[in-house]
């Protein structure tokens, strides 16, 4: 291919950058219009100086399968052997022997390590697609003691679709909750995506059977990884952390079930989300906002037309992203960026 490269005019050193050679390499294997033969296979290859000998080779093998180094790996068997005043070949030395003769597996009696898989990504291009769910403590005036705020919100529109306050954790409680989010929200047959963490209510078998009658698929964070479920995470931290929430506790559950009532309310319907340009959970789950945003950039436009040498650049970005993903991979990552 080369030969023929340079008979149409092409030089040599750009001819075997292309097959990915030097031309160095291409003269010393081109001799006489003859590809020469490889010589790496005859070369004469002096044994290298620190290399073990058959019987130090041996002796490692024997050493590491002993019964009260069985199940120790190298790094730990050299240095017990340094406290017996012995030493037969480094922990790489024995790391590789191990390796050549097929016996660099798991040892000891405990589980091997399992390979973690990455969560499942959902996409949620419009509401009632994906939703997400937790359980978070309340603190009432006995130290100690605490209700249980239940709450599922939408991740497309960040609004809260259901919640509930019970004194305990319960999958019977979260079964109820869930069927009436479903009913309130209208879903019927349309796919619905419902995520959580490991809890064992999320996991229990009332509520799994709940959401196999109503269609529901369930998604699971991965264990102890608390990124998986940022949403719902986002949403008690807001909670909490609002100038209203009564630090001091709650009295009963119905004061619980009365305050997280009025906060759903300012949720839902006054409060300006970050996450959505600053528009309500609830115009957006209902599709109002569209027109919301149309209006803001014609403002900005106006304001801008009055005072344009007040403005530098472009007006304030008004749009809404057009997909919200759940536990996305780089490249989702990227593709939810450049929509938004």
């Amino acid at each position: 291919m080369i030969t023929e490269a340079r008979q149409s005019g092409a030089r040599l050193k750009q001819a075997c950058k292309v097959i990915g050679i030097t031309d160095r390499t291409y003269q010393r294997w081109f001799v006489e219009n003859n590809i020469k033969e490889d010589q790496r296979p005859f070369a004469d290859r002096p044994k290298p100086a620190n290399k073990l000998t058959k019987e130090e080779y041996n002796s490692v093998l024997k050493v590491t399968n002993l019964p009260q180094y069985a199940d120790l790996p190298p790094s730990q068997i050299v240095p017990a052997l340094a406290d017996k005043g012995m030493y037969i070949a480094s922990e790489s030395t024995m790391y590789r022997i191990l390796k050549n003769e097929n016996m660099q597996h798991h040892r000891g009696r405990s589980k091997k390590p399992a390979p973690r898989s990455k969560p499942d990504t959902y996409i949620a291009s419009d509401s009632n697609q994906v939703w997400t769910w937790d359980i978070t403590y309340l603190n009432t005036f006995v130290r100690g003691l605490y209700y249980k705020l239940y709450m599922i919100l939408d991740i497309f529109s960040r609004k809260i679709v259901g919640w509930e306050v019970w004194p305990e954790e319960s999958g019977e409680y979260a079964a109820v909750l869930v069927e009436r989010a479903f009913v309130d929200e209208k879903i019927g047959n349309a796919p619905l995506v419902l995520h959580s963490d490991n809890g064992s209510p999320m996991k229990a078998l009332t509520l799994k059977t709940k959401l196999e009658s109503l269609g529901i698929i369930s998604s699971y964070s991965r264990p102890r990884v608390s990124n998986d479920n940022p949403y719902s995470e986002a949403l008690f931290r807001t909670c909490k952390y609002c100038s209203e929430y009564p630090t001091e506790g709650f009295e009963s559950v119905d004061s619980a079930r009365e305050w997280v009532n009025g906060f759903v309310e300012w949720y839902n319907n006054k409060h300006y989300h970050s996450g959505l340009n600053f528009v309500t959970p609830n115009t957006r789950h209902n599709g109002t906002a569209i027109e919301i945003m149309k209006k803001r950039e014609i403002v900005y436009n106006t304001a801008k037309k009055l005072h344009p040498e007040r403005w530098t650049g472009n007006t304030r970005n008004w749009e809404l992203p057009e997909t919200v993903a759940l536990n996305p991979t780089r490249e989702i990552t990227s593709h939810v960026k450049n929509t938004s």
